[in-house]
Formats: C-alpha cells, sequence, structure tokens
C-alpha cells in the first residue's frame, strides 16, 4: 500500500514537472501569450510587441510601482536584461553573470547563480549579460568567460555546463539564447580581440554540440555524431574570394546579439559585427560574413541566405542588430535597423532586398543603397585613410564620420507593431573623427587598427525615439533625448510605447503620435528593455535599471552627457493604481 501511494505521489510530481516545462509550441506561440514572456524579444521573432491593452493610452498615467528587486552587492555596471517570466517566476540575469529567481507576487528573492569569473575575462563593452531562455524545466543563459549554463526552474541547480570557447583568446558570451526548432542556438562575443564569430546549435536539454557555423568566409562548419565526434559540414563561403591574404583567419564577424527565429519560414536570423582589425585597407574586398544578417537552418547550421549591409566595413558597424519578422503586402518580410544608419527591409524567406532608408539625420559613409544590387553607394571620402600611404602623422588619413562607431542603433532593440504598422527604432545622433593605424594580430589583445574620437552632432539632443515606417521610410515622429539612448523598446495594443532613457526614466509614449503620457525615475539609468504580462487579471509593466554598457566605456565626450549617474541594479515592476 505504501509503495502504491508513493507511487501516485511520485506520478502526480512527474505530471507536474511536465505541466510546467517550456515546450516548442509554447515558445512558437509565446508572442501571443500574455501570462507569460518565455523568450527574448517576447516572441522569437524579436516584435517586442504585446496584445494586452488593460494599460492603454487613457489610463497610464496611473501606472505606480508594484515591487522593486535590488541585485545587490557591488557588482554593479550595465544592467541590460531583459526578463522572462513564467509558472510564477521572473528569471533576470545581470550584470558579472549572475541570474536571479524572483518571485512573481511578491518580488522576494527565490533563488540566485553567481558565476565563477576569472579575473582575466576580457569583455570589450562592459560585463554585461542581455538575458536568457526557457525550455523544458531549465533557464539557460551565456557567461562573459565563454561558457553556457543550464539551470534547474526550481532551485537554480546546475543541470549542465559548457565551456563554448576560450575566455583568454578574447571569446565572452552576453548575449540571450535563441531556442528554434527545439535548438539552443548562440552566438560568440569578442570581436574586436580578434575572434572568428560563429553560430552553435545545441540540444538544450544536455547541452551536447550538435552543429556549428562560423560566420568567416573560408573556415569550415562542422555537425556532431551523438559521440561527439565532428564531421565536417561544409566551409562557409569560398577561401579568399573577399578576404585576400590572412586576416580571415582572425575575422571578427562576432554573433554578440544572438539572433531570431520566424516558425514560418523555419529560417533562424543572425546579425554578424564587424570585421577585424577594423583598418580596412588591410583586408580589401567584401570581407563576408561581416556586417550580415545571416539566415540558417536551425536544424542544421546551414546558410540560407545572407545579406550584407556594409561590405568592406571601415567604421565599426557591426550588422549585429536584430532582425524582426513581420508582414506587410502579403509578405513576410524582416526589418533591421542598421548601425551604419540605414534601415532595412529584407524578404524573410529569400533575402531579397526589398527597401533601404536611413533613419538618422547625417550619413557620411555612403549616399544611399541600390534596391537593385542591393549593394552601398559608398562615399569614398568618407573611408579613413590608409596611414601606409599620404602624409605620416598620428592621425593619417582621418576622416569625420556619421554614425559614429557605436552606431546609429546598438544593443538596443527596437519594437514592432502590429497595431499600427510601425517600427519603434530606439536611434542616436552621434559623429567621430576616426584615423587608420598599423597593427597585427595578438591573441587576447585588441585588434583595432583605428582610433576615434565621439562627438555629438546637434546641442539639443543625441538620442531620438523614432516610429518609422517601414513601406515608405519615413518617420512617423521622434521624441529627443539629450543623452543617448541605449535601452529598447516595447509596444502594446494599449496603443502604448514604453521605453527607458539613461537618465533614469521608464517612458510610456502615445504609439501614433509620440506624446508622453507618463515617466517614472528608477534610480539608475536605464539600458534594458521592458515586458509587459498579465497576473491574476491584472497587467504588469517591468524593466531592469542599471547604468553602464558601452556609453560610459567608449562614449569620449557624449559620456560626459551623464557622467553624473550612480550605477545601479535592479528591477521595477508596475501596475496600474485603482481609481
Amino acid at each position: 500500500m505504501q509503495n502504491l501511494f508513493t507511487g501516485v505521489l511520485l506520478g502526480a510530481a512527474a505530471i507536474a514537472a511536465h505541466a510546467a516545462s517550456v515546450t516548442d509550441a509554447m515558445l512558437d506561440n509565446a508572442a501571443r501569450d500574455t501570462a507569460n514572456v518565455l523568450s527574448s524579444g517576447m516572441g522569437a521573432q524579436g516584435q517586442r510587441y504585446s496584445p494586452l491593452n488593460q494599460i492603454n493610452r487613457g489610463n497610464v498615467a496611473r501606472l505606480v510601482p508594484a515591487w522593486s528587486f535590488s541585485f545587490g552587492g557591488e557588482k554593479q555596471r550595465g544592467q541590460e536584461s531583459q526578463p522572462l517570466v513564467y509558472n510564477g517566476k521572473m528569471f533576470v540575469t545581470a550584470s558579472y553573470s549572475r541570474i536571479f529567481a524572483i518571485d512573481l507576487k511578491t518580488g522576494a528573492k527565490l533563488w540566485k547563480y553567481e558565476h565563477r569569473l576569472p579575473e582575466a575575462i576580457m569583455p570589450c563593452c562592459d560585463v554585461v549579460n542581455r538575458g536568457a531562455a526557457l525550455y523544458d524545466n531549465l533557464v539557460i543563459f551565456g557567461t562573459l568567460d565563454a561558457q553556457l549554463v543550464a539551470l534547474d526552474q526550481e532551485t537554480g541547480k546546475i543541470v549542465w555546463k559548457e565551456k563554448v570557447d576560450d575566455y583568454a583568446a578574447g571569446y565572452s558570451m552576453t548575449a540571450a539564447p535563441l531556442i528554434a526548432k527545439g535548438v539552443l542556438v548562440t552566438g560568440v562575443s569578442g570581436g574586436e580581440f580578434g575572434v572568428v564569430g560563429r553560430v552553435e546549435g545545441r540540444n538544450p536539454r544536455t547541452g551536447e554540440l550538435l552543429w556549428s557555423r562560423p560566420m568567416v568566409e573560408g573556415h569550415m562548419g562542422y555537425r556532431y555524431d551523438k559521440d561527439g565526434n565532428a564531421i565536417e559540414n561544409g566551409v562557409t563561403g569560398t577561401v579568399n574570394e573577399s578576404w585576400p591574404g590572412e586576416l580571415w583567419k582572425t575575422g571578427g564577424a562576432s554573433t554578440w546579439m544572438g539572433g531570431t527565429y520566424d516558425a514560418s519560414t523555419g529560417l533562424a536570423y543572425i546579425g554578424t559585427g564587424n570585421p577585424a582589425p577594423w583598418n580596412s585597407h588591410l583586408r580589401p574586398g567584401d570581407n563576408l560574413y561581416s556586417s550580415s544578417t545571416v539566415a540558417l537552418d536551425p536544424e542544421t547550421g546551414v546558410i540560407r541566405w545572407a545579406y550584407q549591409s556594409t561590405p568592406n566595413d571601415a567604421w565599426d558597424f557591426d550588422g549585429a542588430n536584430e532582425f524582426v519578422t513581420f508582414d506587410m503586402n502579403g509578405q513576410r518580410l524582416g526589418g533591421k535597423a542598421d548601425r551604419n544608419g540605414f534601415f532595412y527591409v529584407i524578404d524573410a524567406k529569400t533575402g531579397k532586398l526589398q527597401n533601404a532608408f536611413p533613419f538618422v539625420r547625417k550619413i557620411t559613409w555612403a549616399s544611399g543603397i541600390d534596391l537593385e544590387t542591393g549593394r552601398p553607394k559608398f562615399i569614398d571620402a568618407g573611408r579613413p585613410g590608409d596611414p601606409t600611404k599620404g602624409t605620416a602623422g598620428e592621425k593619417s588619413g582621418a576622416v569625420f564620420a556619421a554614425p559614429a562607431f557605436l552606431g546609429a542603433k546598438n544593443q538596443q532593440p527596437m519594437a514592432y507593431s502590429p497595431q499600427t504598422g510601425l517600427f519603434y527604432v530606439p536611434a542616436n545622433e552621434w559623429g567621430m573623427e576616426i584615423w587608420n593605424e598599423p597593427i597585427t594580430y595578438k591573441k587576447g589583445g585588441a585588434f583595432l587598427g583605428a582610433g576615434f574620437t565621439i562627438k555629438p552632432l546637434f546641442d539639443d539632443y543625441i538620442g531620438a525615439l523614432r516610429a518609422v515606417d517601414p513601406k515608405t521610410g519615413k518617420i512617423v515622429w521622434e521624441a529627443k533625448n539629450n543623452a543617448p539612448l541605449w535601452g529598447g523598446v516595447m509596444a502594446t495594443a494599449g496603443g502604448l510605447v514604453f521605453h527607458g532613457t539613461p537618465e533614469g526614466y521608464l517612458k510610456a509614449l502615445d504609439a501614433k503620435t509620440g506624446k508622453e503620457l507618463w515617466k517614472f525615475q528608477t534610480g539608475s539609468g536605464v539600458v534594458a528593455p521592458p515586458i509587459t504580462w498579465e497576473d491574476g487579471g491584472t497587467q504588469y509593466v517591468a524593466v531592469v535599471s542599471g547604468w553602464g554598457g558601452a556609453v560610459p566605456l567608449w562614449g569620449g565626450e557624449v559620456a560626459k552627457k551623464v557622467n553624473f549617474l550612480e550605477q545601479g541594479g535592479s528591477v521595477w515592476v508596475f501596475k496600474l493604481a485603482a481609481k
């Protein structure tokens, strides 16, 4: 009798555990799931749009804090994480490769995992982490020493841990992992250290490596059998076709922002970073597949199509920005606001360019994009010169270029609203003096070959949240901000757009007009994207607050705009006050 009773209890526990598992079907439906936030981008396609409308234009002024949670300790710095919400818990990563599970109703800490990091880690752009992935009963995230860690959602205990690469060679991981067709798809950071960017597919339950696809022409891709043996899966591109010489061996093109996935096309979309080094005169040619959008089969790692936004990149115009799929004119398309200042509309199935237009006021490197060939119309005078030619000097061949290398848009993710048909892009208006320098590769050392100084373009603002029409290329409205915008955006069916500012505010704007309807001071700069969900008939909004990221480290004169800010590390959760 006792054994039967125990068996019943165990069976019930197994059923309950299974019911709490995050499945592929749930992830494919995540954009429509109002009770949970199951993936980065609030749905794998990355629209960051919620169909919830309890909080709307008419009542958002009543939004008040429900609870706040501090990450605590001395480990502050930039907090760029998008939280996940599931099964009564919030899962949120923090700086220095930490992750917390928080009780959704009370804001109480349920557990914390703090990854033990070596002292020699070399992240280029702060000790940030942008979020985790949920699958089965696991929460999975990457670390600054280039490892993947999978934890039990209930306990925070390690289920599996895998080393991705050598942190001493400059590799790290900062992006939220992606689940596509049941495969854990991840990239690597470290482009400024001469790493070779790649995308990997793993079994999310075990961490077992299934395939690996380099993003630099000339490197071999692999798939792996059940025993972990590597089997060649074809060279990426053709050796030396667009990378003459030897620099392709340390070619950059890091996949540091992760990716998106569209179940209707069956493709995962990954952005690739700048080629290494920055000095383009050392690597003539297009340098595939750097500064590109690459569409992959998530089950095999085979490249289905690729579109390069900045061939022979000389300005650090990573193409790593997110590719957000959406429907327009009966087509499945993807929108991408590139660091180079142009917004691209691309057929999500074929990779054919449909439209391209500026979303910032000043672009000096190209006069436009040829819609037939897809190639930029370069302005030769806008490229920094070859330091081995012409007049010798400390800044030989210097030019003033716009946008600055931190980009017209950087890591801060945009949103798309099917309600308005508009993209909401956190843009920045800045330029830089840039010049090239001689450089040689050294393992683990910075591999730039350029110097730079960033400067604002206008006196009254740097950042501007812009509503962009992908059909016409028009900027429908803009909301200017004194400091650069470095936090992401969320749109809702309540006719609202939420975004944060370095000055510490979370704001709600009218999605149709851009009028500011509400704001709240979080106590530190917001460089993370907001989320929303519904629990017990109540809609909540949350954002992570904590100033940092690349701007204070690399921004120079621009960083002085916000040098008064205190660091922080907290999650704020809001709901409507009672009438």
